[in-house]
């Protein structure tokens, strides 16, 4: 469906015309008529599938009509990453509508603090905030909100696992409670329904390709050990020059430093990013990967989700993600906007049970791909079924000739 179909105002349509933007993705067409129609909305949709848009186009819309010098909408998201790549989605497309923004996060300097204490009491028309750092100004009384007329909470199950639910909550203490509230979530978790039932009020419910990573991205994985691991990905990345975007994701920050360092030494443009770094130099290091002045990226999960960098060939998982839902946002980094793209993942002997239940969640078989000669054979693959299996079987075998079978000892 093209835009233009979508009741949106004219001169959005020109902006976004000039950005690039032709077709409506499935949830930007599902999600557009019910904002724009005044309904509370709770939109599931995993990562690169427009969901960002899909919130911003219809509030342009809505608040292009009301006059200026007022905050009217709020969005609430867990990282400052997010907050400001949303910031700077507003700034492109809102500037030819004359609306403004102002992105309220933690990590600057007291620079940064007045500037969005003036954008806050003098009202800026979209603040987008983190929790801690908008908690930290609400709890000094000079930010009013009674003008709030659109909350959307982005990446909402996100910011629940990472306990801001009662940040949430006495944050919405301070709005209207006539307001239209947007949850949008890679995820239906049951958290998060409980959080759009004390929030929204008959919601509209948008359900969208939940938990599969796109079509384009070609997955693998090595069986290795932990010690094969660094020596692998040196391999790789040696072998495929083509790849000039690649993000790696460890389990740790310290796991981070070590490959980055170990990247660097080999010859290879890397750079580590987790929330060790200062903000001004998490940016800066961000910024060098978007602009392919550094090849490799390796990050904690700080950036699975919600950032918007184009054209990455590869994605490693250095580590197999615990949380199988992890293992799609990771691999969503890779092939988007119908691009193609590698995602790899190296799992090792005990990493095999997290494993298997993403290929279950995903619902196919990961290729596995044989370790290279040189360095050595990994462990055998086994399911959790296999492995009880095996277990049962050697436990037999060493009571039999003493007490008989396990079997006949049980009876």
């Amino acid at each position: 469906m093209n835009f233009n179909e979508l009741g949106i105002h004219e001169d959005l349509l020109d902006a976004i015309s000039y950005m690039g933007f032709k077709e409506a993705t499935p949830i930007q067409e599902q999600a557009i008529p019910e904002i724009l129609d005044g309904n509370d909305l709770i939109a599931c949709a995993q990562t690169g599938t427009g969901k960002t848009a899909a919130f911003l186009l219809p509030i342009f819309d809505l608040v292009a009509d009301l006059p200026g010098g007022e905050t009217t909408t709020l969005i609430i998201v867990p990282t400052r990453e997010l907050a400001m790549q949303i910031d700077q989605q507003v700034q492109g497309i809102g500037y030819t509508m004359g609306i403004n923004s102002i992105a309220i996060y933690g990590g600057g300097d007291g620079d940064d603090w007045g500037q969005q204490k003036r954008a806050l009491t003098q009202g800026a028309d979209i603040v987008i905030a983190t929790p801690g750092k908008l908690i930290s100004h609400l709890n000094l009384g000079y930010v009013k909100f009674d003008t709030i007329k659109y909350l959307i909470l982005d990446e909402a199950d996100r910011m629940l696992d990472i306990g801001f639910y009662d940040d949430i909550v006495k944050i919405i203490s301070y709005l209207p409670k006539n307001r239209q509230t947007l949850m949008f979530s890679a995820t239906m978790a049951p958290k998060i329904r409980s959080l759009a039932s004390k929030i929204l009020k008959n919601p509209k419910e948008i359900n969208i390709a939940i938990s599969k990573p796109a079509e384009g991205v070609l997955q693998a994985a090595y069986l290795c050990y932990d010690t094969q691991k660094i020596g692998l990905i040196n391999h790789l990345i040696s072998e495929n020059p083509e790849y000039n975007s690649i993000l790696i994701f460890c389990s740790t920050k310290k796991k981070v430093t070590e490959l980055a360092i170990s990247l660097r030494k080999n010859g290879f443009q890397a750079e580590g990013i987790s929330s060790d770094l200062e903000q001004e130099k998490r940016e800066q290091v961000l910024q060098g990967f978007k602009s392919k002045r550094t090849r490799i990226l390796v990050a904690t999960d700080v950036l699975s989700r919600g950032i918007d960098i184009k054209e990455i060939n590869l994605v490693i998982n250095f580590d197999v993600p615990q949380d199988a839902e992890d293992y799609v946002h990771r691999v969503g980094r890779t092939a988007r906007a119908d691009a193609t793209g590698v995602a790899l993942t190296l799992v090792n002997e005990k990493d095999m049970f997290y494993f298997h239940r993403i290929e279950q969640l995903i619902e196919r078989q990961v290729f596995k791909i044989p370790m290279p000669e040189q360095f050595g054979e990994g462990p055998e693959w086994r399911t959790p079924s296999q492995k009880n299996k095996s277990k049962k079987y050697k436990y037999r075998k060493k009571k039999k000739g003493k007490t008989g079978s396990y079997k006949n000892r049980k009876k």
